[in-house]
């Protein structure tokens, strides 16, 4: 039978990263039975045998305050792993040796690791691993995990650890209640319970779980404890001995560390935070930087010297129309593009090259005009206008993953805890919030960890305005069709769209907040990660991560979709197929008597206060339905655009990029571009704000209490609609700014009104 080995620590540690350098390749993920967090496995092979490494969710003690922390705890009790490798933050011992002490006081063999030596050097500090070892009772090894040194030493002592038995001991034995705590031992050991010390101190803190678990011996300790009462904690058992660990572990295990830094010396975290976390420049910072990976991302004038120089386009400079100048025209037309937008436009280059050799290649076999143009434009068209982003959002996720490596993110809601708090939330809400930039499913399995019931409503309703890598294929195409029409600047459009985003999810949350979700505000305590260079191996690994999952998407519920969207458009309700030749070209010149057609053009009507409704007339249908089949999955909305160009533009678009096939819809929609323009933006923030993806929202079911859920699907198509026609109504006429602001005015007086007078009820 294999062994296990599970990776037990506190949250920022660098769990994640030892658990990737060990598992590399072989990690899978899936959920923990009966709950929707995440469960990491993986195999690490360099031993005499192959061992399975579990890792389980960051937790700061072993008590039943959240999910992470019954997980972790019931697995080393119920699943007995064959050791638990603890690793703590060298650079933050005596908090990191909290949860050690209490895993130390299993019948289960531990080895601990102390991790980020690397940090510590560069801090100049030394640290006595073999004498924390002695007075610890357990192996110690000294780690790196981001520079995978020591990695084979701590694995082979914890291989050594696991051949052994290994009894319980604590730090608790010299303590004014370890008497107490021996009785209660005892008496457990009676009834044959396992790992009875622990239990034994559980049952004396009155946890919560130890008096569901044991209620005969409840009243039995309740006697015990009544001979004891603490002058300064009273009867307050559990502070009591979280005081006492804390004491022994300040005495008997910090001063092994030694600092080299004396006095009132700053650490170089220290000095970066002066500036960073500064109450006034922090979060103007924080929008700089967020800017810069956008422009570099989405930035059609990477260095803004196109417009300033006037540099002339390729075709003013007399290249002709080959693969050459296609290939220079990935890094330069009239302006230097942003690295993101180089690698869009080489992969862009790829697929529309691939895929019309293919579509070339089924034609000159004999196959008939229809199984071409199912193939081209129905399959490979819609394929292709998604697989073009893949390349953007990998190195969007990049830059978004690096923050997050470095430690800066941490600082992030640090900083955006003083903002937040104002408006109803915690800083700690912002991390599941972030996340969502990512993908919005672990960030609403991440709200898991937020204890306020108010607050995880909340937090869950506004992550959708936080946007996930699978709406940057409608902000890169949008935003670029505009640029390409009105000259503007793409990743300008995407930066103020993602701040747009964020705006929103504020004016919700104090919306919320003054309410149906009134409250006391959740208090927000974090640890800050020391700074340090992100690991590459780590980084790949969760780029891998991903992209894999982007790329299943995209073969299976978005190839499956595009297929469906060809064949209700080129199909009547009769089942006439509309397509016909013209000039030895496959084109549906009667589409909108398509089934497709004719449903787009029965819901267009509810999207005329958005602006992409019935004033768009011909064709304008075709936003409407990307607008729908974009709830399946938002890359939809690109695969449905690239679907449907060839038909609606006669025939003019094939396999290209998504820009061009917005173009080409706009174009034929029978609306000026300097009228169309604020539609464009509107149906951005609609496809930003309204429900997400099922597999999201299926997340978000499952994390709201039952029969609550509903009124999350109605805040957020209420949301989307007021969002999108509020920013319509304002970019198509802004006078109507004033009136907006008014209305906001408005409505908040009401609010506030309403509370006080609630307030009065309540205190007479």
């Amino acid at each position: 039978m294999v062994k296990r080995f599970a990776l037990a620590g506190n949250p920022n540690c660098g769990k994640t990263t030892l658990f990737n350098s060990l598992t590399g390749s072989t990690a899978h993920v899936g959920n923990w039975p009966g709950v929707t967090v995440d469960k990491r496995e993986g195999l690490y092979k360099k031993l005499s045998e192959p061992v399975s490494i579990v890792d389980l969710p960051g937790i700061y003690s072993l008590s039943p305050y959240t999910p992470e922390e019954v997980i972790s705890r019931n697995y080393i009790l119920d699943e007995k792993p064959d050791c638990v490798i603890n690793i703590v933050d060298v650079t933050n011992l005596e908090r990191n040796l909290y949860l050690t002490t209490q895993i130390m006081e299993m019948d289960v063999p531990v080895v601990v690791a102390l991790n980020m030596v690397d940090m510590l050097d560069k801090q100049g500090d030394v640290i006595d691993e073999k004498e924390l070892e002695k007075r610890i009772g357990v192996p110690v090894v000294k780690i790196s995990a981001l520079k995978s040194t020591g990695l084979d030493k701590l694995m082979e002592r914890a291989f050594e650890a696991s051949n052994q038995k290994r009894a319980s001991t604590s730090v608790l034995d010299n303590c004014e209640i370890a008497h107490l705590i021996s009785d209660v031992r005892i008496a457990l050991m009676g009834h044959d319970i396992e790992n009875p010390l622990f239990h034994a101190i559980k049952l004396v803190e009155n946890d919560e779980l130890e008096v569901q678990m044991h209620p005969n011996t409840v009243k039995m300790v309740e006697e015990f404890k009544k001979t004891y009462v603490n002058p300064l904690f009273g009867t307050d058992f559990d502070a009591l001995i979280a005081d006492a660990r804390y004491k022994y572990i300040s005495k008997h295990f910090s001063p092994l560390l030694v600092k080299k830094q004396a006095g009132d010396k700053l650490s170089k975290s220290d000095k970066i935070d002066r500036v960073l976390t500064n109450k006034w420049a922090g979060i103007p910072i924080f929008l700089v930087i967020l800017f810069s990976i956008f422009h570099l991302t989405f930035g059609e004038d990477f260095l803004y010297l196109g417009k300033i120089f006037s540099f002339a386009s390729l075709e003013e400079l007399g290249y002709g129309d080959s693969f050459g100048t296609s290939l220079l025209a990935c890094f330069y037309d009239g302006a230097v593009f942003a690295p993101g937008v180089i690698l869009f436009n080489l992969m862009d280059l790829l697929t529309s090259t691939l895929f019309g050799w293919i579509t070339d290649l089924i034609a000159g076999w004999g196959a008939s005009p229809a199984i071409v143009s199912f193939i081209g434009d129905g399959v490979l068209g819609g394929l292709g206008g998604v697989l073009s982003f893949v390349p953007q959002i990998v190195f969007l996720l990049l830059l978004l993953s690096i923050l997050e490596d470095t430690g800066y993110m941490a600082r992030v809601a640090f900083i955006l805890d003083r903002l937040f708090r104002k408006f109803g939330v915690s800083g700690r809400a912002f991390i599941p919030m972030i996340m969502g930039f990512g993908c919005s499913i672990p960030a609403m399995i991440n709200t898991r960890t937020l204890a306020d019931e108010r607050e995880k409503t909340m937090t869950l309703r506004t992550i959708p305005f936080f946007s996930c890598g699978a709406k940057l294929p409608i902000l890169a195409a949008i935003s670029g069709a505009i640029g390409a029409l009105l000259g503007s600047d793409g990743g300008i459009i995407s930066f103020a769209m993602y701040v747009l985003g964020m705006t929103v999810a504020v004016v919700s949350i104090i919306v919320m907040r003054n309410t149906t979700q009134k409250g006391d505000i959740a208090p927000f305590i974090m640890e800050l990660p020391v700074y340090h260079a992100p690991g590459f191996r780590n980084l790949m690994i969760l780029l891998w991560d991903k992209t894999k999952h982007y790329v299943e998407k995209v073969f299976t519920v978005i190839l499956l979709s595009t297929i469906v969207i060809w064949f209700l458009s080129n199909f009547s309700w009769s089942w006439e197929f509309l397509m016909q030749e013209v000039d030895g070209e496959m084109v549906n010149l009667r589409m909108n008597e398509s089934i497709l057609g004719s449903i787009g053009m029965f819901i267009q009507p509810i999207f005329t206060p958005m602006g992409f409704g019935s004033q768009l007339n011909h064709n304008g249908w075709v936003f409407a339905v990307a607008a729908i089949t974009g709830l399946i999955a938002k890359e939809n909305v690109i695969s449905t655009f690239g679907a449907l160009a060839a038909c609606v533009a006669g025939g003019l678009i094939g396999t290209e990029d998504g820009v061009s096939e917005v173009v080409a819809i706009m174009g034929s929609v029978g609306v000026a571009p300097s009228a169309l323009w604020p539609a464009m933006i509107a149906f951005i923030v609609f496809n930003m704000t309204t429900i997400p993806c099922f597999a999201a929202v299926a997340a978000a079911k499952g994390e709201t209490p039952k029969g609550k859920f509903k009124w999350t699907l109605l805040f957020w198509i209420v949301s989307s609609f007021i969002a999108a026609s509020v920013t319509y109504i304002v970019l198509s006429w802004w006078w109507t700014s004033f009136i907006v602001v008014a209305l906001i005015a408005v409505v908040i007086y009401v609010i506030t009104t309403l509370n006080k007078k609630g307030q009065l009820k309540r205190s007479k």
